[in-house]
This record gives structure tokens, C-alpha cells and sequence, in this order.
């Protein structure tokens, strides 16, 4: 694959009983108004503390996210659904947390079955069904069914027997764990979107190293990837053992995925005017292994660590330019937000800002990402968010906007957060409450100022100090986070008629199999 030189990169209560019923209102359809195209950047691994809209000591210049909050409203107390990237995305698409289903820790590998059930509702699905024409550019992540030289292809049937080890895998005499000559299912095309340029996992770390269309890969993987990529000692991270795509540059991903999406605009801007469009934009980095492009090597005081999240930053900045030079702008809903928390700084910067935990953690820099939306028709320049949000909110929140009807089982777990995005409080919270996962299955729940822990006494991760022993004392941790933002005062044993109410919460969440009102 050519390489990609920088000018061809191109230039505590619902609102109410009410409100929560009509979830989602179809308010935005009344009155002629048409709806937004909508674009969705989602970074990797980007902490709260990276952005300065959100960090004013951060190191790290990020022009362009800080103008789409500058334009638009940024959230203070927006979370993903998980510390790592899988169940995330699995919750972005679906508005469900991923722990309902058969994954209940970890994330999935390149050839892991999918976790997304082919009947689930999806965000592309929902707003297919709108008239939107969709696109994914990125890391998919949700596992995929590849065709193993056997000719067995899984589905999400399979995923249970096969992270118990009770699957065909690679076959003995190559080693390899699938047919590249086969298409791929259960990927982005399987689930509401018409076209789709990604990669199957983790786009730098995580073989097969290989970008896919649609459903067939981009030519065919040939060689271990270590004959390009022999990390020196002190990297951080290194490209686990894998093939690799000729062609295929790790520190060029990115560029391609920005790339691509900026085309996808372009052409549904001049072949099907008429309809709007929606594009996700997952994004690799900061992911390790740091490995950043030229334009942006050397620029970060944060290091390659940083280097990378300006990278994400610039990538942004492709998508507003295209929107803006098009003549879009006015009708696009654009959100840039990240999938969990971050690596730590360096050189004095704070990747998580002033909150206690870093990606994998159940503590608050674990789950507290950046979240920042433009759209120059809704929403006011300028506007701060207190209000507490989650990732999987975003399917009731697009039903909402434009005017779809949510199947009585789809998003369980999500709200509509339109009044937030528009600068609109009232006087209780949208959300009942907040759960948040860690990277190996311990539970949080929010309410109000009140966080729980569950059953842990641990950061629930495998980042440092996650090696160190279980803390004394309780089995969980209860913090006031108004009063205790950074989680240092642990009144588990103090209020234990909180403990008591916020633990039989949880369990009627997991009981009822949803935490979003149902619609009536």
C-alpha cells in the first residue's frame, strides 16, 4: 500500500417519569427540520487529561478537539462503559453494557467470534433505517467470524467454547487462524453499515495485521510481522506475534482510516445528497505500540505517547476541514470522545488529569474520558456539561434526534442525553445511575455524588499498582466523589445504608436485564 505523505492525508433520577418514557422523542422530525449527518471519532486509549479544553496543564497540543469544544459543549462527567476497548464498543454500538453477554472480562483477540448478535439493533442499523447511508472506518474489535482452514466459521454462538479453549483454531502445519481467501463475517457490513474499512482487533498490536473492505481483507497476509517490527527494549508495547499484509505500516493506520472516511463524506455528499450520513471513526491511537507518523513524531512533550494523541487530534482536524470545506458543518452532529481511560503521562503531564486510576482501572481515570460535540445549528459555542453521561447512551440519544423508534429491547442500558447536548438541566439527572466495568469484571455503580465498588479492594486492572496486594479492611470501596473526587477516603464501613441501596440497584440492573426505562 502506498505510503501516505502529509498532503495526501486529507486536507441520580430521570428527568422525569414522563420524559424517561418517551424515550426517544421524535421532537426533532416536528417543525420540517431535517436530520443531522452525524459523526462519530472515538480515540483509544485517550485520557480525560489530554485534551486542554479538559486539562489546562496538558502538554499536549490538541487544536482541533479543543475547537470543537471551544464551538460546541464539552462534558465534565462523561464516562465509557467500560475501562477497556471491547465491551466499550460493543456498548457504543448497542447501548447495552457488555457484560450482559458472554464476555464478562478482557477484550476479544483478532480471531475471536463475534460478541454482536446478528439481530441486535446497532447505531448504524437504527439510523439505516432513517435513510442514513453509514460508513465504519477503524478498529472493529467485536471479534469477527473468520473461515479457519477447516472450513469451520464461527459465530457468536461460539464465543463462550472458544475463550474456554473448546474450538478449531490454527491450522498445525501453517499456523495461521484463518482462510484471508474467504469473506468475513459478523463485522461492520453485517450490522447496519454499507461500507466499512477496519481492521479486526487492535489495529498496532494485534494480528492479523491486515485492513478488510467490507468483507474481504486487503490482500493477504504473508509474513510474521516481526520481520518488520523488531521493538527495541524501553517501547512501549510491541506488536504481538502475527502476519502482516504487504503493505500494511503500522504508524500509517490512521491516516488510511482518516483517509477513507473523508472519501466516504465526499461521495454521499455528491451521489446521495438527499440523505444524510453517519460515520464512526474508531481510531487506533494512542494505542500502543507508539509508533507515530512523521508529521507528528517529536511534536508532543508528552513523548511518542503523546506524539500519538496528537495524531488523533489531527485526524480530527481532517474530518472538520472536510465538513467545513463540503459546506456541512451546519448539519453535522460531530463527536470526538475516547474508549476508556489512559496509559500514564510523562514529562509531568497528566493523562487522566486529576483522577485516580489510568485504562483498566475501575477508578474514576479508568472510565472518565473527554467528550466533546459540535453542531452549529443545536448547540451553543461555549457550553459546559455537568451532567453524567455514558457511551451507551448514544443509540437512544440518535433514535431521539432523529426521530426512530427504538425495538422494545434495544439500548436497555441507554438514555437520552439530548437535552445535555443542547445546554438544558433539570432539576434531577437524566440517568438513574452510572455503572462502570473494569478490565477484569469488577462492577461500580454511581448515583449522585456516590460511587461503589463491588466485591473489590483493588483497582480491577492489570496497570500498575494493579500488581499490588488486596487493600484492608472491606470487600469494596464507597467514595463521595463531590467531596472525594480523587477516591482517597473510603466510607464503605460509614454508610452502609448506601452500600446497602446502591449494591440492590446493581443486582436489579443485572436482574431485569436493562437500567433504561422501557418505552410505553
Amino acid at each position: 500500500m502506498k505510503k501516505i505523505g502529509r498532503r495526501e492525508f486529507l486536507g441520580t433520577m430521570a428527568l422525569g417519569a414522563a420524559a424517561a418514557a418517551a424515550r426517544p422523542a421524535a421532537a426533532f422530525r416536528a417543525g420540517g427540520r431535517k436530520s443531522p449527518n452525524i459523526v462519530l471519532i472515538l480515540a483509544d486509549d485517550l485520557g480525560y487529561g489530554d485534551p486542554g479544553c479538559d486539562n489546562p496543564d496538558s502538554r499536549i497540543p490538541m487544536p482541533n478537539v479543543n475547537g470543537i469544544a471551544a464551538r460546541g459543549v464539552r462534558f465534565t462527567d462523561a464516562h465509557s462503559p467500560s475501562a477497556v476497548c471491547t465491551p466499550t464498543r460493543y456498548g457504543i454500538l448497542t447501548g447495552r453494557y457488555a457484560w450482559r453477554t458472554w464476555l464478562k472480562h478482557g477484550v476479544v483477540g483478532g480471531y475471536t467470534p463475534p460478541l454482536l448478535e446478528p439481530d441486535r439493533t446497532t447505531l448504524a442499523s437504527l439510523l439505516k433505517d432513517r435513510g442514513y447511508v453509514t460508513g465504519f472506518f477503524g478498529k472493529w474489535h467485536l471479534g469477527l467470524g473468520w473461515t479457519r482452514a477447516n472450513g469451520w466459521t464461527p459465530t457468536w454462538k461460539d464465543g463462550e467454547r472458544f475463550l474456554a479453549g473448546s474450538h478449531q483454531d490454527a491450522d498445525p502445519k501453517t499456523g495461521l487462524n484463518a482462510d484471508f481467501s474467504k469473506a468475513v463475517r459478523g463485522g461492520p457490513a453485517d450490522h447496519g453499515f454499507d461500507e466499512a474499512f477496519f481492521t479486526a482487533a487492535c489495529s498496532t498490536i494485534d494480528g492479523p495485521f491486515v485492513f478488510i473492505d467490507k468483507d474481504r481483507t486487503v490482500g493477504i497476509p504473508d509474513r510474521p510481522v516481526s520481520d518488520f517490527y523488531n521493538m527495541t527494549k524501553g517501547e512501549e508495547g510491541s506488536p504481538r506475534p502475527g502476519w502482516i499484509a504487504p503493505g500494511y505500516k503500522l504508524e500509517e493506520v490512521d491516516l488510511q482510516f482518516t483517509k477513507r472516511a473523508v472519501e466516504f463524506m465526499e461521495r454521499s455528499r455528491k451521489q446521495t445528497p438527499d440523505k444524510p450520513f453517519f460515520i464512526s471513526l474508531f481510531l487506533s491511537a494512542p494505542h500502543t505500540p507508539w509508533l507515530p507518523p512523521d508529521l507528528v513524531k517529536g511534536r508532543s512533550a508528552d513523548g511518542p505517547r503523546g506524539d500519538l494523541v496528537m495524531l488523533a487530534d489531527r485526524c480530527t482536524g481532517e474530518m472538520v476541514r472536510a465538513l467545513d470545506r463540503l459546506g456541512l458543518a451546519e448539519d453535522t452532529l460531530l463527536i470526538f470522545t475516547s474508549d476508556n481511560g489512559p496509559h500514564p503521562g510523562t514529562n509531568g503531564h497528566q493523562s487522566a488529569g486529576s483522577w485516580r486510576g489510568l485504562k483498566s482501572q475501575i477508578w474514576e481515570g479508568g472510565h472518565r474520558i473527554p467528550f466533546v460535540a459540535r453542531w452549529p445549528k443545536r448547540i451553543k459555542p461555549g457550553t459546559v456539561s455537568d451532567e453524567p453521561i455514558c457511551l451507551v447512551d448514544l443509540l437512544a440519544t440518535f433514535a431521539s434526534l432523529t426521530g426512530a423508534g427504538l425495538p422494545e429491547e434495544a439500548g436497555p442500558d441507554s438514555y437520552d442525553i439530548s437535552p445535555a447536548l443542547f445546554g438544558k438541566k433539570g432539576p434531577d439527572p437524566i440517568r438513574e445511575a452510572l455503572v462502570s466495568h473494569s478490565e477484569n469484571g469488577t462492577f461500580a455503580i454511581r448515583q449522585g455524588p456516590w460511587k461503589l465498588i463491588i466485591d473489590n479492594k483493588t483497582s480491577g486492572g492489570w496497570m500498575a499498582p494493579a500488581g499490588s496486594p488486596p487493600l484492608p479492611g472491606t470487600p469494596g470501596q464507597l467514595y463521595n466523589l463531590a467531596a472525594d473526587p480523587g477516591e482517597s477516603n473510603d466510607l464503605w464501613e460509614k454508610r452502609p445504608e448506601i452500600v446497602a441501596r446502591l449494591t440492590a440497584l446493581l443486582e436489579k440492573y443485572k436482574r431485569d436485564g436493562r437500567s433504561a426505562p422501557r418505552l410505553k
